[in-house]
C-alpha cells in the first residue's frame, strides 16, 4: 500500500516539494553556519519524495540561539506559510 502512495504522492506534486527542500537546503550551505542544516534538510528532501513507510522521530534536546536564528532563515528560506519559495519555484518552470 505504501508503494501506490508513494507512487501517486510522487506524481501529484512530491517532486516538486523535493526541489524546493533541495533548493533550500542549497541556499543555507552557501554559509559555514547553514551547512548542518543544509545537510538535513536533503534528509528531507528524500522524505518529501516518498512519505509513505517512512517514520520521523523528534529528539528532545537543548535548543540554543542558533536554532533560532536558523528557524528565522528557514522561515524566509525555506518552507514557509507565506508561499514565496513556491512562488519563485513556480516562475521559474513558467520562464522555461
Amino acid at each position: 500500500m505504501s508503494l501506490l502512495g508513494n507512487i501517486i504522492w510522487f506524481v501529484f506534486g512530491g517532486v516538486f516539494i523535493a526541489i524546493e527542500y533541495l533548493l533550500a537546503s542549497v541556499a543555507m550551505m552557501l554559509t559555514v553556519v547553514g551547512i548542518p542544516f543544509g545537510l538535513q534538510s536533503i534528509k528531507l528532501t528524500e522524505l518529501a519524495l516518498f512519505p509513505f513507510g517512512k517514520e520521523v522521530r523528534k529528539r528532545e534536546t537543548d535548543h540554543g540561539c542558533l536554532w533560532t536564528i536558523m528557524n528565522i532563515v528557514w522561515f524566509f528560506v525555506g518552507e514557509s506559510g507565506s508561499g514565496f519559495p513556491i512562488l519563485v519555484l513556480a516562475s521559474f518552470f513558467v520562464l522555461l
